[in-house]
C-alpha cells in the first residue's frame, strides 16, 4: 500500500498503468475465463473457479486476491486504490473462498471478506471492515444480515469447459469476427461508390462540393439508416435467442445457454437507444418492443428516464402507473461461480423508483412504494406495500409528503392529455437535436479521416496520428459548444414544478442533447477539471477528479483542492412522482467524495469535510467544515483511524 500526491511524477506513473489496464481489449472479456487469466497476468491472485463479472477494472491487481470458486457479481467497484486529500492511497481487497458480492457494491481499500461471506447488493465494505467467515452482510457500510443473496444452486462448471470456451472465444474474434467485418466492408465498398470517394477522395475532391454531399449522404445513410435496423436486430434476437434460455432452470457458465443469455444482454442494453427514447413517451415502446412486459403501462410521457438496463428483456415486468428515474438497473439474473438463472422481475404498480437503484428478481416490494434513490431493495421479510423505502439497509418512511403531491391534479382528467401531447411534440423535437448533433460529430469525424487518409500517401501513418490526436480536443469542443448552445437561451436555475412544464421539459433536453461519455477519456487528468469550467461549474483550483458525474453542471461549485473519486455523483435534482424538484450544491474546498458518493440537490459541503464510499448525502443536507460522514442516507461518523490526511490533523 501507498500514497501517492496527485500530479507528481509517480502519479503519472498510477494514471499510465490505470489507463492502460483498462485500454486494453482483454476488458472486452469481463465475464469469462479469459478476463480471469488477464487479471492474473497483472499479478492479481485470483484462485480457479472464480468468476468476475463487473466491468470495473481493477488497477492495483497486485493488491486484489480472490479465492477459489468466488463470484464478484456486475458493477462492482474495486479498484484497489481510491482518492483521499489530493493523494492515490492503494490498499488491498482480499476476498476469500466460496465469497459472492452482489450487484452494485464498492469494496473500499483495506477491506476483506472470509471463506463463505456474502455481501448484499447496494452495499459496501469500508476501510478496515472484515466479514467474517460464513456470515452475511448488506448495508453501507456494512453490517450483518440473515439474508441470502446466493440464490442459484451451483452447476458442473471445471476447468475443461472454461479452457474450451476461452478457446472458442479466441476463435470466433479471429477466424469469424475479424474476416466479417473485412468481407462486409469490401462488399459495402463496391456497391457503393460514394463511400470509396469518401474513403480515399483525392486531392481534389477536397475541394469540390460533390464530395461533401457524397459525404452527407453516406453519414446520413449509416447513422439514421442504422437506427431502423438496430431494432430489428434487438426485437429479433432477444426473442429468438431468449427462447434457449427456461426461467428458473440452472444452467452452468460458459455454455450455449450461457452465451446466448449474454448476446440477448450485451445487445439489448444500448444505451444510445435508451438515450434517444428515454424521458418521452417513445420509451414505453421502445422497451416493449425489445420485450418489456408493459402491458398495462399508464402514459405519463416520463415512464422511464434515460438509462435503464437488464439481464433479460423477456423476463422484466412494469407495473401500471410506475415512474421510474435514471439508473434502474433489473437483476433478473441470478449467478454463482459456475452457473446462471434467469427469473421474471417485477416492479409493482403505482410505484416511483428514483435514481441509481439495482432491483433483484427477489426484491419484497409490492403495489404503491416509493424506493428512494440508491435504496437497497429488501430480498427478505414482508411484501412491502403503501410505503416509501430509503437506505441501505432499508427502512420505511412514509410514501409521499403533501409538498411531493402538489401537483398530482395535472396528471388526471381530460387537461392531461392536452399537456402530455405537448410534452411530447418538444420531446419529439429534443430526440431530433439529439440526432442531429450526433450526425453532425459522425460527419465531421468522418471528414477528418477522410483528410488523413488523402494525406496517407505522403506523410504515411502520421497523418493518422494527426487525426487521432485531434480527435480528443474536437470531440471536447464540439460538444462543450452544443452544451452551451443548448442552456444559452434557458439557463439552469433552481426549480420546482410538474414534470408537464415546459421548464422540466427544457432540462430533459439539457440531459439528453449534450453528450458526456468524452468526459470519461479526462478521468484523472488535470483537463478534465479545465472542462468543467467550460461547461459553466464554478471549479476552484487543484481540483482532482478521478471519474465524477455533474448532472447540472452550471449549479455545482467546487471548491479549491476539491478530490473527486471514481462513481460518484452531484445531482442537483430529484423527481418523485409528477414533482420535479432542482437546487444548487456546494462542495467546498479541500473535500473528498469517496468511491460512489452521491451528493443530492441543495447541499453544502463544508471545507475539508469528507464523504466515506457508498455514502449518499439526501437533499438540503450540510455538512460542517472538516466533517466525516458517511451511510446511506448519510451520517456523521467517527474519523478513519489509520490514514495519513488524518494523521496531519
Amino acid at each position: 500500500p501507498r500514497r501517492i500526491p496527485v500530479w507528481s511524477l509517480a502519479y503519472v506513473r498510477f494514471w499510465l498503468v490505470k489507463t492502460l489496464i483498462r485500454a486494453n481489449p482483454m476488458v472486452l472479456a469481463v465475464g469469462s475465463p479469459l478476463y480471469v487469466l488477464y487479471l492474473r497476468a497483472l499479478g492479481a491472485r485470483i484462485g480457479r473457479g472464480a468468476t468476475v463479472l463487473s466491468r470495473s477494472v481493477p488497477v492495483c491487481t497486485d493488491l486484489l486476491t480472490v479465492g477459489d470458486r468466488t463470484v464478484i457479481r456486475k458493477d462492482v467497484l474495486f479498484g484497489c486504490y481510491r482518492a483521499r486529500d489530493a493523494a492515490i492511497e492503494t490498499g488491498a481487497v482480499t476476498l476469500g473462498r466460496d465469497v459472492v458480492v452482489s450487484e452494485a457494491t464498492v469494496l473500499d481499500i483495506g477491506t476483506s471478506m472470509g471463506d463463505g461471506a456474502q455481501l448484499g447488493h447496494a452495499s459496501s465494505l469500508h476501510r478496515g471492515q472484515h466479514v467474517p467467515d460464513g456470515e452475511h452482510w448488506h448495508g453501507s457500510p456494512g453490517q450483518p444480515t440473515d439474508a441470502d443473496f446466493l440464490a442459484v444452486a451451483p452447476a458442473r462448471c471445471g476447468a475443461v469447459r472454461r479452457t474450451v470456451h476461452a478457446a472458442a472465444q479466441i476463435a470466433v474474434a479471429l477466424l469469424v469476427l475479424a474476416p466479417l467485418a473485412v468481407g462486409c466492408l469490401d462488399a459495402l465498398l463496391a456497391k457503393a461508390p460514394q463511400l470509396t470517394t469518401v474513403l480515399e477522395p483525392g486531392p481534389a475532391a477536397l475541394a469540390d462540393w460533390v464530395f461533401y454531399a457524397d459525404l452527407a449522404l453516406v453519414t446520413s445513410v449509416v447513422f439514421f439508416g442504422g437506427i431502423p435496423v438496430v431494432l430489428i436486430v434487438l426485437a429479433v434476437v432477444s426473442r429468438v435467442l431468449g427462447r434457449f434460455v427456461a426461467p428458473g432452470r440452472v444452467y452452468p457458465l460458459y455454455g450455449v445457454h450461457h452465451a446466448a443469455h449474454r448476446t440477448v444482454a450485451l445487445l439489448t442494453n444500448r444505451r444510445f437507444m435508451t438515450r434517444l427514447f428515454g424521458d418521452s413517451s417513445a420509451v414505453v415502446h421502445y422497451l416493449r418492443w425489445i420485450g418489456y412486459d408493459l402491458s398495462a403501462a399508464e402514459q405519463t410521457g416520463s415512464n422511464f428516464g434515460t438509462a435503464v438496463k437488464h439481464e433479460s428483456p423477456l423476463l422484466s415486468s412494469v407495473g401500471r402507473g410506475t415512474m421510474v428515474a435514471d439508473g434502474l438497473s433489473l437483476m433478473n439474473a441470478d449467478y454463482s461461480s459456475t452457473s446462471f438463472r434467469v427469473t421474471r422481475t417485477t416492479v409493482g404498480a403505482h410505484n416511483f423508483l428514483g435514481n441509481r437503484i439495482a432491483y433483484p428478481s427477489r426484491g419484497r416490494t409490492g403495489d404503491n412504494c416509493l424506493l428512494a434513490t440508491k435504496v437497497m431493495v429488501p430480498v427478505h421479510g414482508p411484501l412491502r406495500h403503501d410505503v416509501g423505502l430509503l437506505g441501505s439497509p432499508s427502512f420505511e418512511i412514509p410514501r409521499s409528503v403533501a409538498r411531493d403531491s402538489t401537483f398530482d391534479a395535472l396528471a388526471e382528467g381530460d387537461g392531461l392529455r392536452r399537456r402530455l401531447r405537448a410534452k411530447n411534440r418538444h420531446n419529439a423535437a429534443t430526440m431530433g437535436w439529439f440526432l442531429l448533433t450526433g450526425w453532425l460529430y459522425f460527419f465531421a469525424v468522418t471528414l477528418l479521416y477522410a483528410g488523413a487518409a488523402d494525406l496517407y500517401a505522403r506523410w504515411g501513418v502520421t497523418a493518422l496520428a494527426l487525426a487521432n490526436t485531434a480527435l480528443l480536443p474536437f470531440t471536447v469542443l464540439y460538444y462543450v459548444l452544443v452544451e452551451r448552445l443548448v442552456t444559452a437561451v434557458h439557463p439552469l436555475g433552481p426549480l420546482f414544478c410538474s414534470i408537464y412544464d415546459v421548464r422540466f421539459w427544457r432540462r430533459e433536453r439539457y440531459w439528453k442533447v449534450p453528450a458526456e461519455t468524452y468526459l470519461q477519456v479526462l478521468n484523472g487528468t488535470p483537463f478534465k477539471p479545465l472542462v468543467w469550467r467550460l461547461l459553466g461549474v464554478r471549479t476552484g483550483a487543484s481540483v482532482f477528479d478521478d471519474g465524477c458525474s455533474l448532472t447540472e453542471r452550471t449549479m455545482v461549485t467546487l471548491g479549491d483542492g476539491c478530490t473527486l473519486n471514481a462513481g460518484s455523483v452531484v445531482q442537483c435534482h430529484s423527481q418523485e412522482d409528477g414533482t420535479f424538484k432542482s437546487d444548487t450544491s456546494r462542495i467546498g474546498a479541500g473535500c473528498t467524495l469517496g468511491v460512489g458518493a452521491l451528493v443530492h440537490y441543495g447541499t453544502t459541503v463544508g471545507d475539508g469535510a469528507h464523504l466515506a464510499a457508498d455514502c449518499f448525502l439526501m437533499k438540503g443536507e450540510t455538512v460542517p467544515d472538516h466533517g466525516r460522514w458517511s451511510g446511506n442516507p448519510a451520517r456523521p461518523t467517527a474519523p478513519e483511524h489509520g490514514t495519513q490526511g488524518d494523521e496531519r490533523r
